[in-house]
Parts: C-alpha cells; sequence; structure tokens
C-alpha cells in the first residue's frame, strides 16, 4: 500500500474558513491574496529573517511554469517584496475547487504550521512544494509521510528579492533533481507524493488537442488538379 493510500489527510484548509477569501486576477500567473490567521513557514529562498511568515496578508504568485515544475513566490500585500521564491511539482487532485486550497503539514504544538500544498481555483493540478533535505526529513518523522526534497546546496536565505525566471538560483531550482524522503530517512520517488492524472483523462485530453495542420495545402492540390484536368480536355478536344 502507498504512502498515498495509507496516510491520513494532513491539515487542509480552504482559503474561505480559514484565511479571509482571496482575490482572483490574471490566470496565467495564478495570482492569489492569502491572510494568514498565524505564522507560516514556507520552504524555498527566503529574504533573510523571512522563513517564518507571520500572521498578514500576503501574495502567491508563479514566477516560471514552463517545464514539470513550478517556481512559486511569495510577496508583501503591496507586492513590493518577495519574501519566498519556492520550488514546486506539480500535483493532481480529482475535483477542483472554486477557491483557494491550501494544505499544511502537521507540526509539534506551539511550532508555525508548515505550508505543504498550493491548489489554485478551477485548477486540477496545485502546487506541491519541495523542501531541503534536512527540513524534509524532519517534517518526514513528524508527519510519519513522505516529503518532497531537493538534495541541490541552494542558500536559503538571499539579501536581495528574485524578480526574474532567468536568475541563477532560479535556473539551479528548475535543474535540481526532486526526490521523496520517508519517515525512516530513505529515499522514495515523487510518485509517493505526488499524483499523477488519471489514464483516461490523458486519453480524453489528448483527444481535445487542437488541430495543428491547415487544409489549405490539401485545398490548393486540389484546385491544382482540377486546372490540370481541365487543360487536359482541351488538349483533347483540339
Amino acid at each position: 500500500m502507498s504512502f498515498l493510500t495509507a496516510a491520513p489527510v494532513v491539515c487542509a484548509a480552504l482559503i474561505a474558513t480559514t484565511f479571509l477569501p482571496q482575490v482572483k486576477a490574471d490566470d496565467w500567473n495564478r495570482k492569489t491574496v492569502i491572510t494568514f490567521s498565524e505564522p507560516v513557514e514556507t520552504p524555498g529562498i527566503h529574504m533573510k529573517g523571512w522563513g517564518v511568515l507571520p500572521a498578514g496578508t500576503y501574495v502567491f504568485k508563479i514566477l516560471d511554469s514552463k517545464s514539470d515544475r513550478h517556481i512559486v513566490q511569495i510577496f508583501n500585500q503591496d507586492e513590493t517584496v518577495v519574501y519566498a521564491t519556492i520550488l514546486a511539482i506539480p500535483n493532481y487532485r480529482i475535483r477542483a475547487t472554486d477557491k483557494t486550497v491550501l494544505t499544511f503539514r502537521e507540526t509539534p504544538p506551539g511550532e508555525p504550521q508548515v505550508l505543504r500544498a498550493w491548489f489554485y481555483p478551477g485548477h486540477n493540478f496545485g502546487d506541491e512544494f519541495v523542501y531541503p533535505k534536512a527540513k524534509a526529513i524532519e517534517l518526514a518523522k513528524v508527519t510519519h509521510f513522505p516529503v518532497l526534497y531537493t538534495a541541490v546546496e541552494i542558500e536559503p536565505e538571499v539579501l536581495s528579492p528574485i524578480t526574474s525566471a532567468d536568475e541563477a538560483v532560479v535556473v539551479k531550482l528548475k535543474q535540481a533533481p526532486v526526490l521523496a524522503v520517508t519517515p525512516t530517512g530513505e529515499d522514495a520517488q515523487i510518485a509517493e507524493v505526488v499524483s499523477a492524472p488519471p489514464q483516461e483523462q490523458l486519453v480524453a485530453t489528448a483527444a481535445e488537442l487542437p488541430k495543428t495542420a491547415s487544409p489549405l495545402p490539401l485545398i490548393g492540390l486540389f484546385g491544382l488538379l482540377a486546372l490540370g484536368a481541365a487543360f487536359g480536355l482541351k488538349v483533347a478536344r483540339a
């Protein structure tokens, strides 16, 4: 039995019940305004001193999503400071919701909630966040559930905000190998943590793909054949 079926559901919360309602903006970057009622710990690269976000209002946005992994950023309410830049792996859910959903990992009493995943309204795919290996092992032991990690050494704190997907640290994040670590400290495949879409959906998606080939070349060929036939008849009559 896999961890996906054996492990209990961990601290999932709808924005409508735990936070103030989100403000939906451009769908391409999934901008979402979220208000935390208590401190929240985030993975990734942080502005110095901001590994744990105090209670308050923040903006979540996708910085880059051109590969099988996403780069998520957390801003202050005015979007003038980037507090965290996080590597995430797409995670599938059967039903999309009309509200933003954040999930958290179980933590000991008195410690900040630990952010696990972010699902945008109307999307089946969300973002499962990747932690540094040492933190992932710690979380896996507490939650009794595998946690995504990357063993690539990346400076956890920066002094200047990351503003571009082309910055060296972001490129390093996008290229970093990702695995999962189990509560016993052993490596596992990311499929133990994130879900792929069912095969029937993949088939349906492929069947619904738009046709990219234009019929114009075929129409042109038929036109040429018709002209050729007409010319042949004219020659035969002559």
